[in-house]
């Protein structure tokens, strides 16, 4: 591959993005590829925008993806797509989770979620919605909803050619190895 991908993996804290990056990163950089990977927390640890950019190829300079220049997003939240939709070029790909996290703003009151999130990103580019939290509670647990949108990565930007359960069977805790098989499994299936 001389052509180098980009991923950008957007979330809020605690939902599993930075994990999720790590799996990829590993699954590409046994494969033979040239990784690069950046984390931006922010706010993450209270609930805050968590982005993860990891780029990939037979030489990559860096791992920042400028706007308009990640071949996919995958999105924990859904409102997060939305926030980070100006890095998704053209004919990119987006992994949506339909999922909804209130932040504190929107808790307390004091503004509203807000509605056409989905359909927005649909206007503008080919979209995976997935239910990752539902899927998730159906394999075991709902904290393997990343594992689930890992898996529906790998199936959106076909990088089947890797064999990434051995990748995440190295990656995640043992006691957990089982349960995110299931999940990957699950997500792949969800683009299927």
């Amino acid at each position: 591959m001389s052509q180098v991908k980009s991923a950008l993996l957007v979330g809020v804290g605690g939902q599993g993005a930075i994990l999720t990056a790590k799996v990829l990163v590993n699954g590409l950089m046994e494969a033979g590829y040239d990784v690069k990977m950046s984390e931006v927390h922010g706010m993450s640890q209270r609930g805050g925008s968590v982005s993860t950019q990891v780029r990939w190829g037979e030489k990559v300079a860096s791992p920042l993806i400028g706007k308009g220049g990640a071949d996919i997003i995958v999105a924990f939240e859904k409102m997060e797509a939305v926030r980070y939709a100006d890095y998704l070029k053209p004919d990119g790909v987006a992994v949506i989770n339909d999922y909804e996290i209130m932040s504190a703003t929107i808790a307390a009151g004091l503004a509203q979620y807000p509605a056409g999130t989905l359909e927005a990103m649909q206007a503008h580019f080919e979209c995976h919605i997935v239910k990752a939290e539902a899927i998730a509670r159906e394999v075991g647990s709902p904290k393997c909803m990343n594992i689930v949108l890992f898996g529906s990565l790998v199936g959106a930007l076909g990088l089947e050619g890797i064999d990434w359960e051995s990748v995440i069977a190295r990656t995640v805790p043992p006691k957990f190895r089982e349960l995110n098989l299931k999940a990957y499994r699950a997500g792949r299936a969800a683009v299927s």
